[in-house]
């Protein structure tokens, strides 16, 4: 049995996580065997996210307060949450992908800076462009404008300089 400062200890370190992350995903994990369970965790600790089995009542105790406070209800039976940070469809892909390949982790809810997510939304998100693939495109549009620039420029002075060429050619023909 779990003492009451260790509970409150639980409870404190998984509500200051809960506080700074972006993005909760409740999942269901009945039945995963530990080999499973360790890839996955594994997969969601390159990418900055915490992934913890929580009791249910210390879960709801934890996102009590905090934006993720809408989860409250997804806290049943067999529950991990996975927390994270920086890019939220990093980890919505990352999770919905391992749970294609997975006859165990399923989600079951999520909140997105405190908006109520259903596994189909989540589903959804893990479909859009990732941080690192948006803020690419967003530099090769930014890139292209100072190159256009300069192709155009060089072939306004190509033409000029075609333009003089043959204009010394005619000169010295003469």
């Amino acid at each position: 049995m779990i003492s009451r400062e260790t509970k409150a200890q639980i409870i404190e370190q998984f509500k200051e996580k809960a506080s700074r992350a972006s993005i909760a995903v409740v999942t269901d994990f009945k039945g995963m065997p530990v080999e499973e369970s360790t890839t996955l965790r594994a997969k969601l600790h390159e990418l900055d996210v915490d992934y913890q089995v929580v009791k249910n009542t210390l879960g709801r105790i934890g996102v009590s307060g905090t934006e993720h406070e809408c989860l409250q209800g997804a806290f049943k039976q067999n529950c991990a949450v996975a927390l994270g940070y920086d890019d939220p469809v990093a980890l919505a892909k990352a999770i919905m992908e391992f749970a294609k390949g997975s006859k165990f982790l399923e989600v079951k809810s999520a909140s997105l800076q405190g908006k109520l997510l259903t596994p189909e939304q989540v589903q959804e998100l893990a479909k859009l462009p990732g941080r690192e693939e948006l803020l690419g495109k967003m530099l090769g549009t930014m890139n292209a404008v100072p190159t256009n620039f300069v192709c155009l420029f060089a072939n306004m002075l190509r033409g000029l300089l075609y333009a003089l060429k043959a204009i010394e050619e005619q000169k010295s023909a003469a």
